[in-house]
């Protein structure tokens, strides 16, 4: 909206500088910590208030972890409410309202913010960890997925590299079309984003961490596909729209940030599935917009971890009646290996920088 302002530039010196995403995107940031910050205490009295506090593990379910996270009944959960009014505020605010991608992000975040939000509400009214159905969850993310295919393919601009597949490292694409896979492949990137993001958020900050640097460094994959010399040195896919989601990804950082200032240990409220959907799901739907949708395995590789984990802790069960892992997802195997919490989720936030540095270093190892 403040973008709108460039109008009177010729009336008003200094008003121009609003048409610079680089300029808006950090103002971005720093608006969406700034509601953080404002409101987070209003949220988390609220959501106590409400009773809406978080559902542990029993005993009967797994002894240890219960013993270890035993103090965490009670907290708030649905915090993620704050992340999600803090990033759209925020891009509305600062972002084009008239770019396509930009709702287009918006809208995956608050369908499956609004999924994870019903998820949540049942486990804290049947006090229990299971909420809404495994099926009806991939439903609503399938919806999600070819709403995101239509905007592709019935737009002129996107249609032809929307079908196109890029592998990190190589400057073509290695499939020109996907053809009716292309729904699919874009299913799997948003559902498996939002259900990694949601499996990774189970100790305090630890998801949010991760987030914060997945975030930044789409910030920057964004805005070098959003800017055609940049994109054109680095030999990446350019796209006249996604320079904006700089903006979106930059006020996920700050409202990451802002909300990590009460998430982090000992967290006084918890995201619950309405942030971690939520996060996911829009993370999926950058990826798809700027053509990095495979770079994305690299850049969230802690989330990936945590997600292969899980399959791989069920498939050796299923198979041979044993587990790899103590228990997954993958942080609550070093938790109950003697790790402190403190440590694996620092641990994991180093990884998760580092994998995103990683993701950054192709753009130029092509």
């Amino acid at each position: 909206m403040m973008y709108y302002l460039n109008f009177f530039g010729d009336e008003v010196p200094g008003l121009n500088v609003f048409t610079y995403v680089t300029f808006r995107a950090v103002a971005a940031a720093i608006t969406a910590f700034a509601i953080s910050l404002v409101f987070g205490n209003f949220v988390i009295r609220k959501l106590i208030s409400l009773k809406v506090g978080q559902p542990i593990r029993t005993a009967a379910e797994v002894h240890r972890l219960a013993e270890l996270h035993g103090g965490k009944q009670g907290i708030p959960t649905m915090g993620g409410v704050l992340i999600i009014g803090a990033v759209v505020l925020s891009s509305l605010v600062w972002a084009r309202v008239d770019n396509r991608f930009v709702w287009l992000a918006l809208f995956a975040m608050t369908v499956l913010g609004g999924l994870g939000f019903a998820d949540d509400y049942l486990k804290v009214t049947k006090k229990k960890s299971e909420g809404i159905n495994g099926r009806f969850k991939l439903l609503v993310q399938l919806i999600v997925a070819g709403v995101v295919t239509v905007v592709f393919l019935t737009s002129p601009l996107l249609e032809v590299q929307a079908r196109s597949l890029y592998l990190p490292f190589f400057k073509a694409p290695v499939i020109a079309n996907m053809g009716l896979f292309t729904f699919v492949f874009f299913a799997i990137v948003i559902a498996g984003a939002s259900n990694a993001v949601n499996l990774t958020d189970g100790l305090d900050g630890l998801a949010i961490g991760c987030t914060i640097t997945v975030a930044f460094a789409y910030a920057l994959l964004t805005y070098a596909a959003g800017n055609f010399r940049i994109a054109e040195y680095l030999q990446v896919p350019f796209y006249p729209f996604t320079g904006e989601l700089t903006v979106v990804c930059s006020a996920l950082v700050g409202s990451g940030l802002g909300f990590l200032w009460f998430n982090c240990y000992p967290a006084k409220v918890f995201m619950g599935d309405t942030g971690s959907l939520a996060i996911g799901g829009l993370i999926g739907v950058v990826a798809i917009c700027c053509k990095q949708e495979l770079l994305l395995i690299v850049v969230g590789g802690v989330f990936v971890i945590e997600a292969v984990s899980v399959i791989l802790q069920v498939l050796s069960f299923k198979t041979t009646g044993k587990r790899i892992f103590a228990m997954s997802p993958l942080h609550h195997h070093f938790e109950l290996t003697g790790w402190k919490e403190n440590t694996v989720i620092v641990r994991f936030w180093i990884l998760s920088a580092v994998f995103a540095l990683l993701g950054l270093a192709t753009l130029k190892l092509r």
